[in-house]
């Protein structure tokens, strides 16, 4: 093993700083693959990939300014704001995707915050879903300590929240929330006992050293993520973003395997954006570490690699798909 390799036995770190994260992402690239996999191995079954689909249950309009989003409504891309969808509704999306194969139904608003006056229908969302057998996730923006406990109340498994980028990058890309609001709202989370999914995007025009920071400030939290969705960015024209350069793929395969060093024990989740991977390159993050995904042919408003090409792909791979595992929500939900 190359001399800076991690030691898995103090594996569960909170303590990362970032000339060590960097020292990751410069390994050359088999042993950084090698590295990745073999924490991997310690503790999942590499051959088995959680799945989930996401519903959008009220679209459009968001008050927050975030400059890759579509769903600003800072935006010349703003999509036509929708109201809250109505419980009969999100049951019936709900029990289609238990039908193609999901284990977890993730509901998005794009909301700046939850209001109280909205808290009791999106609770009854969550426990119609549950009762149905699935897992519940929902991304609502930012969340008030009562709100999370009747969450919780209701059934609530996750709570999805994304970090997006490092403290440092972050106002280049957001200026209606601060860094620390996101970091007060997975305090909640925690402090409710719903499990914490949160990650960010790449691809923002962001540093290494940010890509870093954003997953320091990840793996430093308190406890880690029990789900950390690493999202490649959507560029949508009408958004600041839409023009930005590609990240290189090979450095979005470094992100994944840096995560899954980082925090080993975390369902590492390729979100956004895999509607332009190629099947080769899916394979390689799944290689890297990455072991959940989202299912079916759209997100809240951007395009999804369809079921029928993701169960090719698990059979070409020998993949299996998991019931009842840890998961999280994608860039496409504002990252609430």
């Amino acid at each position: 093993m190359p001399e800076n390799s991690l030691n898995t036995d103090q594996s569960l770190r909170h303590n990362w700083h970032a000339e060590e994260v960097e020292a990751l992402y410069d390994l050359p690239f088999a042993d950084l693959m090698y590295q990745a996999q073999t924490v991997h191995r310690e503790h999942f079954d590499p051959n088995s990939v959680q799945v989930s689909t996401l519903l959008s249950i009220k679209t459009g309009g968001c008050a927050e300014d975030c400059g890759y989003c579509p769903q600003s409504a800072h935006h010349e891309s703003a999509v036509k704001a929708e109201p809250l969808m109505p419980l009969d509704k999100v049951l019936e999306s709900a029990a289609a995707a238990k039908a193609t194969g999901a284990s977890r139904f993730c509901m998005g608003a794009a909301w700046r915050n939850l209001k109280d006056r909205d808290l009791e229908r999106v609770a009854n969302m969550v426990s119609g879903v549950k009762d149905l057998g699935l897992e519940t996730c929902v991304t609502l923006g930012m969340l008030e300590e009562h709100q999370a406990v009747r969450l919780k109340e209701a059934g609530l498994d996750y709570y999805n929240h994304n970090l997006d980028t490092s403290p440092e990058f972050y106002g280049d890309i957001i200026s209606t929330r601060t860094y620390q609001d996101r970091l007060d709202t997975l305090n909640y989370v925690r402090n409710a006992n719903i499990h914490v999914c949160s990650g960010g995007i790449v691809g923002l025009g962001e540093s290494r050293r940010d890509r870093a920071g954003l997953l320091i400030s990840l793996a430093n939290l308190p406890s880690h993520p029990e789900s950390v969705p690493i999202n490649l960015l959507v560029k949508v024209e009408g958004t600041p973003l839409a023009n930005h350069d590609d990240i290189d793929q090979l450095e979005f395969v470094r992100t994944i395997a840096v995560a899954r060093l980082m925090m080993p024990k975390s369902y590492v989740r390729l979100s956004a954006g895999r509607e332009s991977m190629s099947d080769e390159l899916q394979a390689m993050c799944f290689l890297a570490g990455a072991n959940s995904i989202f299912y079916g042919d759209k997100l809240l408003t951007t395009d999804n690699p369809d079921t029928n090409h993701d169960q090719q792909l698990f059979n070409r791979l020998g993949i299996t798909t998991l019931i009842g595992q840890h998961s999280a929500p994608a860039q496409d939900a504002c990252s609430h």
